[in-house]
């Protein structure tokens, strides 16, 4: 179970950077910067989804 906490934190970190980046750059984030935010959010939901739901504790 530690491992995907771990692992979720290191995705909510990543994502974390690619918004500073985006912020500091003052200007609109490209289309690639957006896709990856997106991608994490979307990763980042179903990661503590099964956690919550306790999916990682049946294995």
């Amino acid at each position: 179970m530690e491992d995907y906490k771990s692992l979720l934190d290191r995705l909510k970190a990543a994502q974390l950077e690619q918004f500073a980046a985006a912020a500091s750059a003052k200007t609109l984030p490209s289309d690639g910067a957006m896709r990856k935010i997106a991608d994490l959010e979307i990763a980042i939901g179903a990661l503590e989804h099964l956690i919550d739901d306790g999916a990682f504790k049946k294995r």
